[in-house]
């Protein structure tokens, strides 16, 4: 059960959930924090508003998602179902990710830990990534394998602002 939403602005439609999580952080929180809750609960999402998320996110099917609060996600944000981007408790990676613009992650993907990644970057499906990882390459496997590679997500990208 998807249900879309037609974003004027956008020109384009967008999945209920990602609409209302846009519309919590605006005048009208107190129309659109609730509605947020029940569609988190119906998409098994949970990606707090007080993430610090930048423009141009995309999440093209919102099921199973897991943002820690902490988190900080660059512009133009692709996010895949089963997603998660959480917090390292101990170890010298104790923290949270901080994602850089134009990344794209699929499906299962896992982030976690004090890390950084850069600007361009392709995280493939089902991969674990606990390291950094520089601009202009592309994530893949378990422990994560990182090959350089221009323009990485070429294409991939949806929703660019």
């Amino acid at each position: 059960m998807d249900f879309w939403i037609q974003d004027k602005k956008r020109k384009g439609s967008l999945p209920l959930y990602q609409y209302f999580f846009r519309k919590s952080s605006s005048s009208r929180k107190f129309i659109y924090l609730p509605l947020l809750k029940l569609t988190s609960f119906l998409y098994n999402v949970e990606i707090s508003p007080t993430v610090k998320i930048g423009e141009g996110l995309y999440i093209g099917h919102p099921y199973g998602i897991t943002i820690n609060p902490k988190a900080v996600l660059g512009k133009n944000i692709n996010i895949h179902k089963g997603v998660t981007i959480g917090q390292e408790n101990r170890g010298r990676r104790k923290g949270v990710p901080v994602i850089g613009n134009s990344v794209w992650i699929g499906v299962n993907s896992t982030i976690v830990g004090n890390i950084t990644i850069g600007d361009d970057v392709l995280i493939a499906p089902n991969s674990y990534v606990n390291r950094d990882v520089p601009s202009h390459s592309v994530v893949f496997g378990n422990p994560c394998i990182i090959r350089h590679q221009e323009n990485a997500t070429e294409d991939y990208v949806n929703n660019k602002i």
